[in-house]
């Protein structure tokens, strides 16, 4: 008998673990997953070192094999910061913040962001090169006008002169879309060896 309760509670636990497991893969597949910041090109919005969790139901059910949309929910919007398949490679994963969708018309004159010929101005984006490089090649400071494919997104850093983005590599494909950043859980700086207390919770807009 003892044997028997002995071997019940050890099912009782292998079962749980395996749920927990499945419904880990299923939180991590369908609606949210985290991410880190490993590079300076969204600063001084994120940091290298802040750690984030994205939505990823935002905008919809996903196959997760394919990036086609099950059950939609809606698109980026301008201003969104969003995580995304790199085009060049899409075992790498982007972070950037969405500047045009599909039959938004983007330019860039002098460092300054226009969409459908309006100033774009976002809280947080900056130009730390005082330096303006003249002409559209290399496409840092001046860039189009272009107008965005359907289905394509323009996305840009908010540290703006020093951002690997669209004016270099070109469009996102909707449905290399992985989610919505939300919020910092924890932020490292390795600089200082140290826990940035002050982030972790903030909301990320």
């Amino acid at each position: 008998m003892a044997e028997e309760n002995k071997k019940s509670v050890v099912r009782e636990y292998a079962e749980a673990i395996v749920i927990a497991l499945i419904l880990a893969l299923f939180i991590r597949t369908f609606v949210v997953q985290a991410f880190k910041i490993p590079s300076g090109s969204m600063i001084p919005t994120l940091l290298i070192g802040d750690h984030l969790l994205v939505n990823k139901f935002v905008y919809g059910i996903k196959n997760p094999f394919t990036g086609s949309t099950w059950i939609s929910l809606g698109t980026p919007d301008k201003k969104d910061i969003i995580v995304f398949k790199y085009p060049d490679n899409p075992e790498q994963d982007f972070i950037k913040r969405v500047i045009g969708a599909g039959g938004d018309r983007v330019e860039i004159k002098n460092k300054k962001v226009f969409v459908n010929d309006q100033p774009l101005d976002i809280e947080g984006a900056v130009n730390l090169d005082p330096r303006i490089i003249q002409g559209r090649n290399p496409p840092r400071d001046n860039y189009g006008p272009i107008t965005v494919p359907d289905g394509k997104l323009f996305v840009m850093g908010d540290n703006r002169d020093n951002s690997h983005d669209s004016r270099f590599w070109g469009f996102v494909d909707l449905q290399d879309v992985k989610g919505k950043a939300f919020i910092i859980y924890w932020s490292w700086n390795k600089e200082e060896f140290g826990v940035r207390w002050n982030r972790l919770g903030d909301l990320i807009d």
